[in-house]
C-alpha cells in the first residue's frame, strides 16, 4: 500500500541535508550556526559593539589597580598632591566604562532588534508556504507560541546576550592578568576555587535546560488550550462544559507552574553557591595574606585590590550563569523556531518563471487513492473527467469523500496513488499557486479577516477598482445588505466575521469569488448555512457566476444540483451513480432514496 503522503519524497534531500548539519557537532551549536546567520547582515554593528565591548572591558580591571596605587603609593605616604591624581583618573575610568555600557548597549539592542525582526518574518513567510495537512496535526496555538513567545525569547539573547558574554570573558582574562601581576599565590588560591565552580555551573546547565524545554512544552499547550476554548466559548457555554474546562485548563496551568518552579529551584540553589564559593575565595586570600602582611611580604594596597578582585572575578561568572538563564531559554526556543522552519514546503517558481496556467479541455482523475491518516482510505480507486464549461456536482452522505475531491484538485493535500491531470499535465507537476489561481473556491465555512469589508472582498486583489466590487456585490445581491452597514463597503469587519449573518458571510464569499474571477469555480456546501430566501439569491448568482466556467458543485441539498450537467453520487469513497437528475431518478437507486428524504412527497 502506497503511503499517502504523496510528494513528501521530493523533500527529503533537503530533511536529509538538514539532519546531517544536526549530526556534525551538538544541537546547542547548530542552533547557534543558524542564529549566526541572522545577524551576519550586520557584521558592522557587530564589529563595533565586539570593538566597544572588548576595549571596555579593561576598565573594570582597572578600578582595583588604582586603589592599590592609591593607597600604597600616596596614602601610605601622605601625597595629597598624588591622590588626588589618581582620584580623577578612577574618575575618569568609571566614567568611561559607564559610556561603554551605554553604547555597547545601544548598539546589541538594535542588531537583537533587526535578527528577531528577520526570524519573524522568515517563520510567517514559511508559515504560508507549508501544505495544509500541516496545520490538521499542530494545534493554533502551539504555532502562535512559535511565532510570539519562541521567537521572543531569542530578542533578549540577540540583544544583549552574545556580545556580552564575550565581555564577560574578556573582563575575566583582564582580572586574572591583573592578579597575576600584583601577587601570583593570591591568583593560584584564587584560581583553585574555579574547578568547582565549573562543575556546579555545568551541573546547573544541564538541569536549567531540562526545565526550560518542560516549561516551553507546557507553554505551547496552555496557549493551545486557551485559544481553542476562547474560540469555541459559544459551544463551551451551551454544553455547561465551563467546570471541565476549568479543572482542564488548571491542571495544564499547574504544570506550567510546576516546571517553571523547577527553574526558580535550581537558581536559587545555583546563585548561593556562587556566592559561598566567592567567599570561601576572599577568605582564603585574606587569612594568606594576613600572614604575609605581617611578615611585611605584602603591602595592603595589594590585598584590598585582591579582594576588591575577587568580587570582581566571580561577578562576570554570575553574569555567565545569568546569561545561562537566557541562553537555555533561547536556545530551547531556537531549536522549536528552526525545526518548524525546517518543514518541508512546496517548490514554488517565481513569478518570472511560472507559466500562466489556462484550462483548455479535460480534468482526469484516474485510480486516484487518498487518505487522510495513512489508514483509512477516504478515495479508493476513483476516476472520472470532467470537460471545460461543464457543470458537475457531487453529492453523497457525509464522509462520502466529496471535499476531499476539492482539496486534491486544488493542490491543499497530495493523493497517496493514481493519477490527476489538468489537460494532460500532472497535477504534482503544477506549482500550488498557478493551480489555485485557476481554479476559485466558495467553501461552507466563510472564513473573513480583521480589516474593511472591502478589503475582505478584494482579497485577491486589493487593486481592484472600487467600480468593480461594487458591480460584483449588485450581481450577487450582496449590495442589499452592504449599503445598510455603517460605513458601507469601508465597514470594519470584526474577528472571522461577527455581527455578520451566516448567509452575508456567504455573500461575501461569492463576490470574493466572482472579483477572483476563476476558471474552474467550486461551490462546495455554497448555500447549507443560510435561509431559503438568500438561498434563492444565491442560487440567481450562481447562475451568473457560473455562466462560461467549468463548475463544481458540492451539495447536501439536491435541489441546488438538479440543472447540473451531471451528477455523480459519492458513497464511501466510490461513486456509485453518474448522471443527470432526471437519470438518477428513473434509476431508483442511492439519489433516488437521498431525493426522498428531502422530499418525502416525491416532488
Amino acid at each position: 500500500m502506497s503511503n499517502p503522503s504523496g510528494t513528501a519524497s521530493s523533500f527529503r534531500p533537503q530533511q536529509d541535508e538538514t539532519l546531517k548539519k544536526r549530526r556534525k557537532g551538538s544541537i546547542d551549536l547548530y542552533i547557534v550556526s543558524r542564529l549566526l546567520d541572522y545577524i551576519k547582515p550586520y557584521k558592522g554593528l557587530i564589529s563595533a559593539a565586539v570593538v566597544i565591548t572588548l576595549a571596555g572591558s579593561v576598565f573594570g580591571p582597572l578600578r582595583p589597580f588604582l586603589t592599590k596605587v592609591a593607597i600604597d603609593d600616596h596614602i601610605a605616604k601622605q601625597d595629597l598632591q598624588g591622590l588626588a591624581f589618581i582620584s580623577l583618573l578612577l574618575a575618569g575610568v568609571i566614567l568611561l566604562e559607564g559610556l561603554k555600557q551605554y553604547a555597547s548597549t545601544w548598539i546589541t539592542q538594535i542588531i537583537g532588534q533587526k535578527a528577531v525582526f528577520n526570524i519573524r518574518m522568515d517563520v510567517f513567510r514559511h508559515l504560508q508556504k507549508l501544505p495544509v495537512r500541516f496545520f490538521d496535526r499542530n494545534p493554533i496555538g502551539r504555532l502562535i507560541t512559535r511565532t510570539t513567545n519562541d521567537v521572543e525569547s531569542l530578542n533578549e539573547m540577540l540583544s544583549s546576550g552574545v556580545i556580552s558574554i564575550l565581555g564577560d570573558i574578556a573582563q575575566l582574562l583582564f582580572i586574572v592578568v591583573m592578579m597575576t601581576l600584583l601577587d601570583w599565590q593570591l591568583t593560584l588560591i584564587v584560581l583553585g576555587i574555579l574547578p568547582i565552580m565549573l562543575y556546579v555551573t555545568m551541573t546547573f546547565k544541564n538541569k536549567v535546560r531540562s526545565a526550560f524545554t518542560d516549561v516551553r512544552t507546557h507553554l505551547a499547550r496552555l496557549n493551545s488550550f486557551f485559544q481553542e476554548h476562547i474560540a469555541g466559548m459559544n459551544i463551551v457555554q451551551l454544553f455547561n462544559h465551563q467546570k471541565i474546562a476549568f479543572d482542564r485548563y488548571a491542571t495544564i496551568n499547574a504544570d506550567h507552574r510546576d516546571a517553571n518552579i523547577r527553574t526558580v529551584f535550581y537558581f536559587s540553589l545555583y546563585y548561593p553557591l556562587i556566592e559561598l564559593l566567592s567567599s570561601i575565595a576572599a577568605g582564603l586570600v585574606i587569612w594568606y595574606s594576613g600572614a604575609r602582611v605581617l611578615k611585611a611580604d605584602l603591602t595592603i594596597g595589594v590585598v584590598i585590590s585582591f579582594v576588591q578582585y575577587i568580587w570582581l572575578f566571580f561577578r562576570p561568572l554570575q553574569h555567565l550563569s545569568d546569561k545561562f538563564n537566557i541562553m537555555q531559554t533561547a536556545i530551547t526556543s531556537s531549536d522549536r523556531i528552526f525545526k518548524l522552519l525546517e518543514e518541508p514546503v512546496e517548490c514554488e517558481e517565481s513569478e518570472s518563471d511560472r507559466p500562466v496556467l489556462t484550462f483548455r479541455e479535460c480534468i482526469a482523475l484516474r485510480n486516484v487513492w487518498f487518505a487522510y491518516d495513512e489508514k483509512n482510505w477516504v478515495l479508493k480507486d476513483l476516476s472520472f473527467d470532467i470537460r471545460k464549461g461543464e457543470k458537475i456536482a457531487i453529492v453523497g452522505a457525509t464522509g462520502s469523500g466529496k471535499t476531499t475531491i476539492i482539496n486534491i484538485l486544488s493542490g491543499l493535500y497530495p493523493y497517496a496513488r493514481g493519477s490527476v491531470t489538468i489537460d494532460g499535465t500532472e497535477l504534482k507537476n503544477i506549482p500550488g499557486s498557478s493551480l489555485r489561481k485557476l481554479i476559485g473556491v466558495v467553501m461552507q465555512d466563510v472564513i473573513l479577516f480583521s480589516g474593511t469589508l472591502r478589503e475582505n472582498l478584494a482579497f485577491s486583489n486589493p487593486g481592484i477598482p472600487d467600480e468593480k466590487i461594487v458591480e460584483a456585490a449588485r450581481i450577487v445581491g450582496a449590495d442589499r445588505f452592504i449599503s445598510q452597514l455603517p460605513g458601507g463597503y469601508g465597514y470594519r469587519v470584526k474577528e472571522n466575521g461577527t455581527g455578520l449573518s451566516a448567509g452575508q458571510k456567504q455573500l461575501i464569499a461569492f463576490v470574493r469569488a466572482l472579483l477572483y474571477n476563476p476558471q474552474i469555480l467550486v461551490l462546495d456546501e455554497a448555500t447549507s448555512s443560510v435561509d431559503t430566501e438568500t438561498e434563492q439569491l444565491i442560487e440567481a448568482a450562481t447562475a451568473k457566476l457560473m455562466q462560461g466556467r467549468t463548475s463544481i458543485m458540492i451539495a447536501h441539498r439536491l435541489s441546488t444540483v438538479q440543472k447540473a450537467d451531471r451528477i455523480m453520487v459519492m458513497h464511501k469513497g466510490v461513486i456509485r451513480e453518474t448522471g443527470t437528475h432526471q437519470e438518477l431518478l428513473a434509476e431508483r437507486g442511492l439519489y433516488y432514496k437521498l431525493y426522498l428524504l428531502q422530499h418525502p412527497d416525491g416532488r
